[in-house]
């Protein structure tokens, strides 16, 4: 039987170094990044894929310089902005996993915005990771689960995978079958540490700004044809 890939998360990596290879400032590969973006959620959707998770921006992001930290939120602001009129079009459903007190009170009020208006899709879910840090997001569900077994909601023998992976960002989204790197790296960078347990991993040559559907159904094909003994049956 054909491997099916329900869920994919990808590290959009290379923004910077595609500018610099194209005698760029780093803000234009990373504005080149996001209108990549936006062509690779529509393939993504086109091939059937259901569930799309994107590392957008990460809790280590925040020690870039203050200009360009700066100007990706500005463009985030845009794409919040410009971008839900689009989305409701294409009945897509849109979430954010991540520290949302890090982030500026107008962005988490259009986070909160764009949730809320999109809530009723279900057909393809694009979950966004902003200010997010696996580690962070671990420690945050132990806290919860502490928090629970202290008021005597839960005791010590209802902690189990199942509750735990409840407290996450992501409880509400399968866990990824496929996990891509872009730019040739090949480190998992603190994405999603729990829910890519039995994920399969690929990481592409081709920069974030490149990367494209020819790509992208490259990687599919390599996928299909893995023996996926472990994970989803």
């Amino acid at each position: 039987m054909t491997n099916q890939i329900d869920h994919l998360a990808i590290i959009m990596d290379g923004n910077r170094r595609w500018a610099k290879k194209h005698g760029l400032p780093a803000i234009a590969g990373h504005k080149q990044g996001a209108k990549n973006f936006e062509q690779i959620c529509k393939d993504v959707k086109e091939l059937g894929i259901k569930y799309l998770t994107l590392y957008a921006f990460s809790t280590e992001n925040w020690h870039r310089s203050p200009e360009e930290v700066a100007a990706l939120m500005d463009l985030l602001r845009s794409y919040l902005k410009n971008n839900v009129q689009e989305l409701q079009k294409n009945k897509v459903r849109i979430c954010f996993i991540g520290e949302r007190d890090m982030l500026d009170k107008d962005i988490v009020e259009q986070m909160n915005k764009i949730e809320q208006e999109t809530a009723e899709y279900h057909d393809f879910t694009l979950c966004l990771a902003l200010s997010y840090g696996s580690r962070q997001e671990i420690i945050s569900a132990v806290k919860k689960v502490a928090r629970e077994v202290k008021l005597g909601n839960m005791g010590l023998e209802d902690i189990t995978e199942q509750t735990f992976s409840n407290m996450l960002y992501t409880k509400d989204i399968p866990d990824p079958d496929l996990l891509v790197r872009t730019s040739g790296e090949q480190r998992i960078s603190n994405y999603l540490l729990w829910q890519i347990a039995y994920s399969e991993l690929y990481f592409s040559d081709a920069m974030w700004p490149d990367f494209n559907r020819k790509e992208l159904e490259k990687i599919i094909e390599n996928y299909q044809t893995r023996d996926r003994r472990y994970g989803k049956k």
